[in-house]
């Protein structure tokens, strides 16, 4: 995601309670890799040998699927 990209849509996205001292913990992730990690799933499918080298740890992969499965 280019910079001018990421300035376009930082705007969009909710600021977290904690920021504003409501409460909360910071996330774990930051919100541009994870926009990065959909674009891409949106993009290429979701085959694993597409799968970014950098994928943050616990997206996608067994905790999604477990997931899913319980969902229904």
């Amino acid at each position: 995601m280019s910079d001018a990209e990421w300035a376009a849509v930082r705007s969009l996205l909710p600021v977290p309670a904690w920021f504003w001292g409501k409460g909360g913990s910071p996330e774990g992730r930051c919100h541009r890799q994870l926009l990065d990690v959909i674009r891409h799933l949106v993009t290429g499918g979701i085959l694993w040998r597409a799968m970014p080298a950098d994928l943050p740890a616990g997206v996608g992969s067994a905790s999604s699927s477990a997931a899913g499965a319980s969902a229904g």
